[in-house]
């Protein structure tokens, strides 16, 4: 019988690098259940009384958004942003508009929202 000689296995380079020099993947910010839950609330009044039609959500590295849409090709009307990084400072959520006007920034997501309650207020009173 002949004699076999191994086939020698080599590692890819990047199983290879010491655990030091690898890189975890970047964290990524989003809400949670409970802030997604009153982000949701308010979505299904708004299309409830035929206002908006659409939504997408974004988690970024650095900010997490939630865009409202009146109809899936156009830009969003509002967009409610959570970015950590000013928790301390002015508040991590913030409603803006399509444009990118302020329209409020806090530490809680509920005070925040209430700018888009009252404009849900508005709407539903006007239909009468």
């Amino acid at each position: 019988m002949e004699e076999s000689t191994p086939i020698p296995f080599l590692a890819r380079a990047a199983a290879a690098a010491p655990a030091a020099a690898r890189q975890a993947p970047p964290p990524i910010t989003s809400f949670d259940r409970r802030e997604l839950a009153q982000i949701l609330r308010i979505y299904g009044q708004m299309v409830a009384a035929g206002e908006w039609r659409d939504y997408a959500i974004d988690c970024l590295s650095d900010r997490a958004v939630f865009s409202v849409f009146r109809r899936t090709s156009e830009t969003p009307l509002y967009r409610i942003v959570k970015e950590p990084r000013f928790a301390r400072r002015q508040g991590a959520f913030a409603v803006m508009t399509g444009t990118g006007h302020m329209l409020k920034r806090g530490r809680e997501l509920a005070g925040v929202l209430k700018v888009l309650e009252r404009k849900a207020l508005k709407v539903l009173d006007g239909a009468d």
